[in-house]
């Protein structure tokens, strides 16, 4: 019986330790792109931090949708390094234009989704990005408020807003639940509909 129940705590703690893994993987990858740098000890100090993070500041377990759709995870990145070398061009222009200031906006963002792990890595991801910066968020409503540069009509600001709803879904894709993706597709299509009529 002591065998059994032994048996079943341990499965319960690798299931936990397993769900909890790509967060954790989450943290490290954050935390050297955080500092710029992708090297052995950017590693073993983000493992470290991660380590303090979810041991020390214990905080409920994130639940994660148990999905993991690769294609879309490649997709993300790929794109999330595009959109990073062009934020830095574009910022170094607009730095360099002595003789146009560029202008600048904050921004409201609502999300989609109605989870808390997708809006954070939603407003990582858009902070990441040169040029946009998450100033506050509102969890309730599920709104991104952003600081951006380089805006000046409201067709410049409908266009960062549709960045970061796109930054929404390609997590989503990735990482989401089925309920979710079906939310965010729906979303896209009642938006192409909206843009086509």
């Amino acid at each position: 019986m002591r065998q059994t129940a032994a048996g079943g705590e341990k499965k319960m703690l690798l299931t936990r330790v397993w769900r909890q893994l790509p967060f954790f993987v989450w943290l490290i990858a954050l935390w050297m792109l955080l500092w710029g740098q992708f090297t052995w000890v950017a590693f073993l100090t983000g493992l470290v931090a991660a380590v303090v993070v979810t041991r020390v500041f214990r905080l409920p377990p994130v639940e994660l949708s148990g999905r993991v759709n690769l294609w879309y995870g490649l997709v993300f990145v790929l794109e999330f390094i595009v959109a990073l070398v062009h934020g830095s061009l574009t910022v170094a222009a607009q730095v360099l234009n002595f003789g146009r200031q560029p202008g600048t906006a904050i921004i409201a963002v609502p999300l989609v989704t109605d989870d808390d792990l997708i809006m954070t890595h939603t407003g990582v991801t858009a902070s990441l990005i040169p040029g946009s910066l998450i100033v506050d968020t509102d969890r309730d409503r599920r709104i991104l408020y952003l600081h951006v540069i380089g805006v000046r009509t409201a067709r410049d600001v409908e266009r960062q807003r549709e960045s970061v709803r796109n930054w929404e879904r390609r997590i989503v894709m990735a990482v989401g639940s089925p309920a979710q993706v079906k939310l965010v597709r729906a979303d896209a299509s009642a938006r192409a509909g909206e843009d086509a009529s």
